[in-house]
């Protein structure tokens, strides 16, 4: 049956942004489709493309320390050389999150690498953040940083991917990153599902999700095991085109299997 219980809420970096008003749907359009520019950039080693995004102070921050514009451009051009000798698919960015000022504004994503068509490595996962400030009539990028997630934020992360994969049916995320032993018990029904009848459901699934809203998310990691609990708000229509607008609290459980988070249960209850 089609998960309603489990789906949780992004990590994401809190922002200030007192006094000003928020970036309109437009702007984050924009700044992301910039941002993603940007990626490709790098990735191909466009040096006039970066010469013009980045600001003149320019700097990136990484663990081994800090890389001005200069030295950035010229290792991307390097990078970009190489892999030439050996093409590697494109990773990508999601999940933004996007504030502004009049003068400024903070992006910060996700980053998932891309695993070549085949292969068993387990994609690796980051996450980007960005300053950019407005010089004039263009906006530049001032200074950026990242890092790489911890067990519990790809597990948030997870969840986010598995709640979009519910809201559009897509039974191969189900049959990707549900265990073989995995059990999903319906807050509605009661019923119980093993994997293959999850992936079916999912595909089967009548309903048309409108919303789904999180809170109280609570993700623990012991070992190769983890549970990660919470809230979630559903509203939608069911098969029959009646609305329904559920809060389930819910229970999910994770299993670790060849470095990577797979679903070993998942079970809600309904709150009245």
């Amino acid at each position: 049956m089609i998960r309603l219980t489990a789906v949780a809420a992004l990590l994401s970096v809190a922002v200030s942004t007192s006094g000003y008003a928020q970036c309109t749907e437009a702007e984050k359009a924009s700044f992301e489709k910039m941002d993603k520019a940007w990626g490709e950039a790098g990735r191909t080693g466009d040096a006039a493309y970066l010469e013009k995004l980045y600001a003149p102070q320019y700097l990136t921050i990484n663990p081994g320390g800090t890389v001005d514009k200069a030295a950035t451009i010229a290792n991307s051009v390097r990078n970009a050389e190489r892999s030439k000798a050996n093409p590697q698919p494109a990773g990508t960015s999601d999940y933004y999150v996007i504030n502004c000022t009049p003068m400024t504004v903070t992006i910060v994503h996700r980053n998932v690498g891309a695993v070549a068509a085949g292969s068993t490595a387990v994609p690796t996962y980051s996450r980007s953040i960005h300053f950019l400030e407005k010089h004039g009539n263009t906006w530049q990028v001032v200074s950026s940083t990242g890092h790489g997630l911890t067990d519990m934020q790809q597990l948030v992360y997870m969840e986010q991917d598995w709640n979009a994969a519910a809201k559009r049916h897509d039974g191969d995320w189900f049959a990707a990153n549900y265990a073989p032993f995995a059990s999903d018990i319906s807050s509605r029904t009661g019923g119980i599902e093993n994997r293959d009848q999850a992936i079916e459901s999912a595909r089967t699934d009548k309903m048309v999700y409108e919303s789904l809203e999180l809170s109280e998310l609570n993700p623990r990691v012991e070992g190769d095991v983890a549970l990660v609990t919470g809230v979630n708000r559903v509203k939608g229509k069911d098969a029959q085109g009646k609305a329904f607008d559920r809060r389930t609290r819910f229970t999910d459980t994770f299993i670790k299997r060849d470095g990577r988070w797979m679903v070993w249960a998942t079970q809600g209850t309904v709150i009245q």
